[in-house]
């Protein structure tokens, strides 16, 4: 029998994995989106293809990632390709374009850049309302 692969279980792991908490995915999705909707979202066995889209470009994980993501499968995997720290050919094979790690350190040097830039614009808005009230 075939394991189905849960999309939405998929999403949360991987969201978890970056440490970004559903708060904040939902502020990526947009203003229709909370963290009530991602919990129901993360619950779901198949995700729209479009919905998958805005959150593989949020998380910047590939679609594929969420639709094809078998924890079973993949630990089946490591577990037979790797015996005593020898690498046995089983036909699969790992790609990554970039280093993962260095991905991930990519990734929250973006969120922290963002971050940064949000906690300017505040500091500029808090600047120009004093203003306003000292005027």
């Amino acid at each position: 029998m075939e394991q189905k692969i849960h999309q939405g279980r998929n999403v949360k792991r991987f969201r978890e994995m970056l440490g970004i908490k559903q708060e904040a995915l939902a502020y990526d999705l947009g203003k229709d989106w909370n963290q009530k909707k991602i919990s129901m979202l993360e619950q779901k066995d198949v995700i729209e293809d479009d919905l998958l889209k805005q959150i593989s470009t949020s998380l910047n994980i590939p679609v594929e990632a969420f639709q094809n993501f078998d924890e079973e499968q993949a630990i089946n995997i490591i577990s037979n390709t790797f015996d005593n720290g020898a690498f046995l050919n089983t036909g699969h094979t790992a790609t990554f374009n970039v280093n993962p790690i260095e991905k991930l350190v990519s990734l929250h040097e973006e969120k922290i850049a963002l971050f940064e830039r949000m906690l300017k614009e505040k500091d500029e808005m808090m600047a120009r309302l004093e203003k306003l009230i000292n005027t």
